[in-house]
């Protein structure tokens, strides 16, 4: 059995991922591309010991990445996969360390 650290890769916090945090006490992480639903919602409730309620789960695309003066090289950014876990309304994820 994989540890949680190897299935919850890292959180993601960007805008939108904040707005979803503030509105609907949804957080989002990226995952391992091998985890499925069942393994990363036991990492989640693991790690930080909390209910998930629902989750969802979907793979990001690389994008194409154009490098140098007048387009030299083209590159791939990396294909990911994202967890959308929304949690009990009581209950919340400190992602940037600040509780006590």
């Amino acid at each position: 059995m994989k540890s949680p650290y190897d299935i919850i890769k890292r959180p993601v916090v960007t805008e939108k991922a904040t707005l979803l945090t503030e509105r609907y006490n949804q957080y989002v992480f990226e995952v391992a591309r091998g985890a499925n639903k069942n393994s990363i919602k036991q990492a989640l409730e693991e790690l930080f010991e909390v209910d998930v309620i629902s989750l969802r789960v979907m793979h990001v695309r690389g994008k194409k990445r154009r490098m140098g003066i007048k387009v030299r090289k083209i590159g791939r950014t990396a294909a990911w996969k994202k967890a959308i876990i929304t949690l009990a309304p009581d209950q919340t994820i400190d992602l940037l360390g600040e509780g006590s």
